[in-house]
């Protein structure tokens, strides 16, 4: 039974991706996520629904539009994987508790954030005042502990971010500083704090072998979503047992 469980959880992560593609794409554009129905940027071409299965219509497809052959964006079948990955690991790792409800928000939100931010280096208030509301509600039947963290948490996420905006003049994006406030509604003040450490991290990684590779030029800006995504991620499944090993090897 748990098997079932957590193919569904797959599954769902599968569908949900797909969908995550087009609000990504959609929303910093200003177009609805409803219509007009999915179709080639090319020839415009409406996809059928045997053109709509997440990850497999595409490899059936061969990366390719049926009706004018244009090549696929890889990004697409990645950011359904990566989704449906996410789900699965965090079922797995938390087990079928009420936070996972709050987990799988929160991979929803990173994943459409990462999207945006590759595609048109922004981070689209819309997306972000909506799960901010919705992170709110599921706070309050699923708190942190104490409760008032996530609004300490959020002012934390909101202040350093703004600091580091100000000191580096301008180094750090408008969508970035809102995007950690939101994010400290999940993780609270200390979890906010070790996100950016983390995202900071993942970012120099990230960049150096951008470098290495000749995909990023030095001095040019380049999307912080993904390394975003990485930190916040990592903290908020094993953020307690870092600060934990931190006290312990530091602090005795």
């Amino acid at each position: 039974m748990a098997t079932f469980y957590y193919i569904y959880a797959a599954v769902i992560g599968l569908f949900l991706g797909s969908f995550f593609n087009v609000v990504g794409l959609r929303v910093p554009k200003g177009e609805s996520i409803i219509r007009p129905r999915s179709h080639c940027p090319k020839c415009q071409h409406t996809l059928g629904a045997g053109e709509l299965v997440p990850f497999f219509s595409y490899i059936f497809l061969k990366g390719s539009c049926r009706s004018c052959g244009t090549k696929i964006s890889p990004v697409y079948p990645v950011t359904e994987i990566a989704t449906s990955l996410l789900f699965l690991v965090t079922a797995w790792l938390m087990g079928w508790s009420p936070e996972l409800i709050i987990a799988w928000t929160l991979a929803s939100l990173l994943m459409m954030i990462v999207i945006t931010d590759i595609h048109y280096m922004v981070i689209p208030n819309k997306i972000l005042i909506v799960f901010a509301m919705i992170f709110v509600v599921e706070r309050l039947f699923i708190p942190l502990n104490p409760w008032w963290n996530m609004f300490i948490g959020a002012a934390t996420g909101f202040m350093m971010l703004l600091l580091i905006a100000l000191v580096s003049k301008n180094g750090m994006g408008g969508g970035d500083i809102k995007l950690f406030a939101v994010l400290g509604l999940v993780l609270g003040w200390k979890g906010v704090l070790l996100a950016f450490l983390f995202s900071a991290f993942y970012g120099t990684i990230i960049g150096g072998g951008g470098i290495i590779l000749g995909k990023v030029r030095r001095g040019q800006p380049m999307p912080f979503g993904p390394a975003i995504a990485l930190g916040t991620m990592t903290v908020y499944l094993w953020g307690d047992a870092f600060i934990e090993w931190y006290y312990q090897f530091f602090l005795n």
